[in-house]
């Protein structure tokens, strides 16, 4: 075990909130204050990440420091690919197929839609799934629907349930011999778990919750959309030299395509190379929670938002009757949430969840970027604000100029008379 440095020092005059030191850190010792990064001294292995990876080289180590650098170990190293070359095979976008209980992740499904476009650009390339689990032969068919042209299945009773160890050694070795240009996974719970194993792993380039994917028609490259500095602006990051370019993709931000069973593809089974025995976590049992309407948020078809214009938690009230008439849900911006008048759960911006609904209903929401990354994709936006100029009117497809206390009512009774009607 070699010597380790002592941990590093953040000046934070210097620090400008780029979260990158975050991101490098293999041991999760910083943390962001009031837009400022933290480092956890106990924690901190001085393996020098973060002070690489600081645009405005506000990190760095005591003066005098002169002993070697420790590393981290990760489960288990392949070297990363290096980009393709003329006369190499075609190019590859895959998708890793998310699934729970023999149903597979919607975002899984977004992927591969938009992972066809990908390969497209790049130029000859195709899409392909990454199947993990045990008795998931059906979900590689129905990723082939979805637009896989080929399914890298890996079916194995260890991989019964999710876990990190067993997950990560199947994706490595099909990573270490199929080689892929681009991997995608869903921006969930498991998604960013199973990423930044991976990506670890492999020693290449993972960008976070991105919200748009485009290929660079000159370098072939994979621009990878995020938001940074608090949702203040939108970064657009590239991963030059190392393969794959690996990305999460919050749910919702892509359209869902139609599958099409009459579609053709390959399914390539593959070994995982592990038994139970070397699998240190053991499930001992899965409880599933009843879903409340803050966990059925991404799925809902209508949603009604409250904002800091509501002035306080009472308008919720009033949100919760317009919504259950359109049998729908309440979601909140951040300002009603750091407010208190709703749980984080029902957040949707940046911070929060990105929905996709047929409608969505701001109400007293201003429109500031944080709050739109996560629901501008609506199919429908009805903004109500008293303030003409509120950049929400900017994204609504119908915008209502005045006080949000008479427009809800007047829309719920309304919608209540029209379905008694009908």
């Amino acid at each position: 075990m070699r010597k380790k440095r002592p941990p590093v020092i953040i000046d934070g005059k210097l620090c400008i909130g780029c979260e990158q030191c975050l991101a490098a850190c293999p041991v999760d010792a910083i943390r962001m204050e009031n837009g400022i990064a933290i480092v956890d001294m106990e924690t901190c292995i001085g393996c020098g990440e973060c002070v690489k990876a600081c645009p405005v080289t506000a990190i760095a180590f005591p003066p005098g420091t002169e002993v070697e650098v420790a590393t981290v170990a990760p489960v288990e190293q392949v070297e990363a690919a290096p980009a393709a070359t003329a006369g190499a095979p075609a190019p590859e976008v895959w998708v890793f197929i998310e699934h729970l209980d023999g149903v597979a992740a919607a975002v899984s499904w977004e992927l591969l839609g938009h992972g066809a476009k990908l390969a497209a650009d790049i130029g000859g390339g195709r899409v392909a799934a990454a199947l993990l689990g045990h008795g998931v032969e059906e979900l590689a068919r129905a990723a082939i629907a979805h637009g896989a042209d080929r399914v890298y299945l890996v079916d194995d009773p260890v991989l019964a349930h999710y876990r990190t160890e067993a997950y990560l050694r199947g994706m490595v070795r099909l990573v270490a011999k199929h080689r892929p240009e681009i991997m995608l996974l869903g921006a969930t719970t498991t998604g960013r778990d199973l990423a930044g194993a991976v990506a670890t792993s492999l020693r290449t380039g993972l960008t976070a919750d991105c919200t748009g994917l485009t290929i660079d028609p000159q370098s072939k490259l994979l621009e990878q959309t995020r938001p940074a500095y608090g949702g203040n602006i939108m970064a657009t990051i590239l991963c030059e030299r190392r393969r794959p370019q690996m990305a999460t993709v919050r749910p919702r931000v892509l359209p869902l395509p139609e599958p099409d069973d009459a579609r053709q593809g390959e399914i390539v089974r593959e070994e995982l190379g592990l038994t139970e025995d070397e699998v240190a976590v053991k499930l001992i049992e899965y409880v599933r929670e009843e879903a409340q309407d803050e966990a059925r948020l991404e799925e809902a078809q209508v949603i009604v938002a409250g904002g800091r214009g509501l002035g306080g938690p009472k308008g919720f009230e009033m949100l919760q009757e317009l919504a259950e008439t359109l049998h729908g849900v309440v979601a909140a911006s951040r300002a009603a949430v750091d407010s208190g008048w709703r749980p984080h759960s029902f957040q949707v911006g940046q911070t929060g969840k990105t929905v996709r609904p047929r409608i969505y209903f701001a109400c007293g929401i201003s429109g500031a970027v944080q709050h739109l990354v996560g629901m501008q994709t609506s199919d429908v936006i009805i903004a109500i604000n008293r303030d003409p100029s509120a950049p929400i009117f900017q994204t609504a497809t119908y915008g209502i100029v005045g006080d949000v206390y008479e427009v809800v009512p007047a829309l719920t009774r309304a919608a209540r008379a029209r379905l008694s009607a009908t």
